[in-house]
């Protein structure tokens, strides 16, 4: 006979879904996605076409917010990429989704919330699109500034907890998947970095999580016009 936490825990892994957007454009989707496939939790994708009529109305079925990410368990639907974030650290105590010692783990998340919440500069001046890549060039006062204290975020980071690995925390944790969309940005925009955060954005885009995503990408045909820049 199972325990019934084994039971529990088989349910979740037959039910999830995580409800995202397109992968060449949905910063936001990225982060649970590259969670979830990195540590090999199981889930059924649901893609949503962004900026089409049936966007909204097809995400309500699943978020209360209209927006992606959703992530579907059953009857509970959890919307916002940090709760998804901690649902998942609950229901998959096995995986190191956030780091285990104590102070890393404040930090981590700390820094994840500074992500969630801020970076107005960057996102704004800089959508993710994995479409294309452009040269760098000069986007604006409040992108340089959110650029500098990312990159004083990571190397704090790495000089206090990335001993153990290549990642923030050393090895991959849920504030690498936070990140993850910025590395997309300062990659795809060219933005001039150091040795050592080049090598750590080399990590990011070499995950094999990641590398799956952009083939997913690399294969959508839709062009987001408001996710468009000009070179």
């Amino acid at each position: 006979m199972r325990a019934s936490g084994e039971e529990e825990k088989e349910t979740h892994m037959s039910d999830l879904k995580l409800v995202i957007g397109n992968k060449r454009y949905s910063s936001w989707s990225l982060r649970p996605w590259l969670l979830m496939t990195h540590f090999g939790m199981p889930f059924e994708e649901i893609p949503v076409a962004l900026d089409t009529p049936e966007f909204k109305p097809t995400v309500l079925k699943f978020s209360p917010s209209g927006k992606v990410p959703c992530l579907v368990d059953g009857d509970l639907h959890v919307h916002e990429t940090l709760a998804i974030i901690e649902y998942l650290a609950e229901i998959f105590p096995e995986h190191d989704v956030w780091p285990r010692d104590r102070a890393a783990r404040a930090l981590a998340r700390a820094l994840s919330n500074e992500m969630h919440a801020g970076f107005m500069g960057l996102r704004g001046a800089c959508p993710m699109n994995l479409r294309r890549s452009f040269a760098f060039k000069d986007r604006g006062a409040a992108a340089a500034k959110d650029v500098t204290r990312i990159i004083e975020a990571w190397r704090d980071a790495r000089g206090r907890y990335g001993a153990g690995g290549p990642f923030l925390f050393g090895a991959f944790s849920a504030a690498d998947a936070m990140f993850a969309p910025v590395v997309t940005r300062l990659d795809g925009y060219s933005w001039p970095v150091e040795g050592d955060i080049r090598a750590y954005m080399d990590e990011i885009l070499a995950l094999p999580a990641f590398r799956a995503w952009k083939a997913g990408a690399d294969a959508e045909t839709q062009i987001v016009d408001a996710d468009e820049v000009e070179e």
